[in-house]
């Protein structure tokens, strides 16, 4: 029972919160593969239900199925129901509670409601705690009041969970009463707006679009504290959503599998160390400081830039079992071992005949015995010494015999075999796991899969192998000069080059991309599009706005996260590079010039989002080829040429100019020049690295 996203809401009986982000709010988050977005702070209900469903919405439209868990109880212990409408029936008290709640961001009727509601009850109670100066009648204000109301006062789901609350409190520590009363509402509304696209579990069957689900937000207590959030309901959404969407298919469905009542059931309930191997399982958050060089040298060395990031990068990406049918250009997570040996049996290298060898030199003449051994049809008896039998390619050997004659070499007359020697014993057959033994490690973690690899791992029995999940890298461009190409242009405004090339560039390299558009040169307007970003992607390339100037809004918004580093990289084409972390997603800010942004996505991002793809660090080497061309070049900079191969030579293009964007195109790779002062002449070796080289 797999979600393509999962989103988890804290929500709040309280009146309007203000535009600061505080604590006992309304809090969501959204996880996907075991990553969560930035926590979003919903300041009252109306904001918060209009969210939940302009994101539902809009993840319905993308075909994405959706679990929505709320901190919230669904319903209440057993009884209520029946008293107060006539029936057990929880999603029929839903609708009862929406046309009875009165709300707004700064009141609402909760307490009044739920001393209406204790008057249909014997006694006193079951609700309690007036939060209002004034009396309510039939509400009492301390639990110790209440007496004879004649029901639980948990569900059988809060008793299975340690530290739980009653939901009659409707206010004061803990109280989860008033959530309940302003939350079931909101549910009755988004049952009716989605329809047959929503299902409520468990008391229907969560095989919809969308499926509401109760949660509880203390199931793991200790973790919170590790999430990097100072408020504590913005801690607790975030890992939940990173939690369960980081269950398995199965692990959903066993979680799933319980036995509606009308009480309900929260989703993880008992089920603690299930949660916590999800967790375990995903990989370790980059640190918030990962870019920060160390002080040193205003131009930092391509080398020292590299060593940086390779020393700092670790995979932020979950994994999942595939088939490997669908496992090529994927990474492993684990490493692989073979099912079964290779051969599993010995076996015949050629067609042929069998006998146990050697054989001597001169004519060799034996007897057939009846039969033959075929490929997935083997002899099944035992060949006499001093016989033979007939044996096909890929054939196991059959017990008796060990060595294989090539039937061109032979006659055969009658049931006689006949062939000169001498032939060495264990000629053309081949032993059993001579290629690979059952349990041996044929294929580490961190390999990209190739169509060899899939091979190999069918050929030594294994089906299925636990891969990385594909990296989400996000595209933006940035500037308002920019259009996108196709469309109409005026001479001041350019056609948007770096947006499609890095999309591509992202997409070779095996990255799932997202493409984000472009960014005006508006700094709020960028600062939202980052925000929608982070919510899917694991990492972000933009181009432009990556330096220090005016309109460079990248720098700037990077620069209050605490994680920004600008570094001006010794290198030609390509200086500025940004780096920081928004939301905890990675953002990699590329020059916006369509040469530079090449450069640097080829030597810089390739080798950082393998990394984060649990790929490993691998640099590209490239091999010397002779020079085509001469260049004399000056100390302190690493330089990269446009180049090509022609008649075994390197070529490069006639211009080193940046804005010589059909130099991209021309190019099949670049020639790396050290920072050493060096002339080049015709013949000399250098070094040259293919495109396809920096991605593998």
């Amino acid at each position: 029972m797999n979600f393509d996203k999962v989103i988890m809401v804290d929500w709040s009986g309280g009146n309007d919160r203000g535009p600061k982000p505080v604590k006992d709010a309304i809090w969501a988050a959204i996880g996907s593969g075991g990553q969560a977005g930035e926590p979003v702070y919903l300041r009252n209900r109306q904001v918060a239900e209009a969210w939940l469903i302009d994101t539902l919405t809009d993840f319905r439209a993308r075909g994405e199925r959706v679990l929505v868990g709320f901190d919230l109880c669904f319903a209440y212990p057993k009884g209520f129901a029946a008293k107060l409408i006539g029936r057990e029936d929880t999603l029929a008290l839903w609708d009862w509670f929406e046309a009875k709640v009165e709300d707004s961001p700064t009141k609402n009727n909760r307490f009044d409601l739920a001393g209406e509601i204790n008057a249909k009850f014997p006694g006193v109670g079951p609700f309690w705690f007036n939060g209002l100066p004034r009396d309510i009648s039939h509400l009492p204000r301390k639990g110790t009041q209440r007496a004879g109301h004649g029901l639980p006062e948990k569900r059988a789901a809060d008793l299975a969970i340690k530290g739980s609350f009653s939901p009659w409190q409707l206010a004061g520590a803990g109280a989860v009463g008033g959530q309940v009363i302003m939350g079931l509402p909101m549910l009755a509304r988004l049952r009716k707006r989605f329809t047959d696209a929503l299902s409520v579990w468990p008391f229907e069957a969560p095989d919809t679009q969308i499926v509401l689900a109760e949660t509880y937000f203390s199931l793991l207590p200790d973790l919170v504290q590790d999430e990097p959030h100072q408020i504590k309901d913005a801690a607790q959404v975030s890992l939940y959503a990173r939690v369960f969407s980081a269950l398995s298919g199965k692990a959903t469905a066993d979680l799933m599998a319980v036995q509606a009542t009308s009480e309900g059931w929260v989703l993880g309930a008992g089920e603690t160390e299930v949660l916590r191997k999800a967790l375990d399982k995903l990989p370790p958050r980059l640190k918030n400081d990962c870019f920060a060089m160390p002080q040193g040298a205003y131009w930092t060395p391509v080398d020292e830039a590299l060593a940086h990031l390779e020393a700092h990068l670790h995979p932020v990406t979950g994994t999942q079992s595939v088939s490997i049918a669908d496992a090529s250009g994927l990474i492993l997570a684990e490493d692989v071992m073979a099912a079964r040996s290779h051969p599993p049996a010995p076996n015949a290298a050629v067609d042929g005949y069998a006998f146990a060898g050697p054989a001597p030199e001169g004519l060799n003449e034996l007897p057939l015995v009846q039969g033959r051994s075929a490929a997935g049809v083997p002899y099944e008896g035992t060949v006499p010494d001093g016989h033979a039998i007939r044996i096909l390619t890929g054939a196991n050997v059959p017990d008796g015999v060990d060595t294989v004659v090539l039937q061109e070499d032979t006659t055969v007359d009658e049931d006689t075999l006949r062939f000169y020697g001498p032939l060495k014993k264990g000629a053309n057959a081949r032993n059993a796991g001579e290629d690979m033994t059952i349990g041996q490690p044929i294929l580490a973690a961190g390999r990209k899969l190739t169509p060899g690899d899939i091979g190999m791992i069918a050929a030594a029995g294994v089906g299925q192998v636990t891969v990385r999940r594909p990296l989400r890298v996000g595209v933006l461009s940035t500037g308002d000069e920019l259009v996108p190409p196709g469309a109409s242009a005026r001479d001041a405004q350019i056609f948007d080059a770096n947006g499609p090339m890095l999309a591509a560039l992202a997409a070779e390299w095996g990255h799932d991309v997202i493409p984000l558009g472009r960014a005006p040169d508006d700094r709020d307007a960028l600062r939202e599009m980052l925000n929608d970003a982070t919510r899917s992607c694991d990492a972000i390339l933009t181009s432009g706005g990556a330096s220090a100037g005016a309109e460079d809004h990248v720098s700037a918004l990077l620069s209050d996260t605490g994680s920004f580093a600008l570094w001006r990289i010794a290198m030609k084409p390509g200086r500025p590079l940004v780096l920081g972390m928004w939301n905890e997603t990675p953002v990699f800010g590329l020059p916006g010039n369509p040469v530079a942004a090449m450069v640097c996505a080829l030597v810089f991002s390739a080798p950082a989002l393998r990394v984060m793809a649990g790929g490993g660090w691998r640099k590209p080497e490239g091999y010397l080829l002779p020079a085509e061309f001469s260049k004399s070049k000056k100390e302190g900079r690493t330089e990269y040429l446009r180049a090509r191969i022609q008649n075994g030579c390197v070529e490069v293009f006639p211009s080193e100019g940046s804005g010589r964007v059909s130099g991209l195109s021309w190019a099949t790779g670049l020639v790396a020049l050290s920072a050493p002062a060096q002339t080049i002449a015709p013949g000399d070796p250098v070094r040259y690295i293919p495109f396809a080289d920096f991605g593998r």
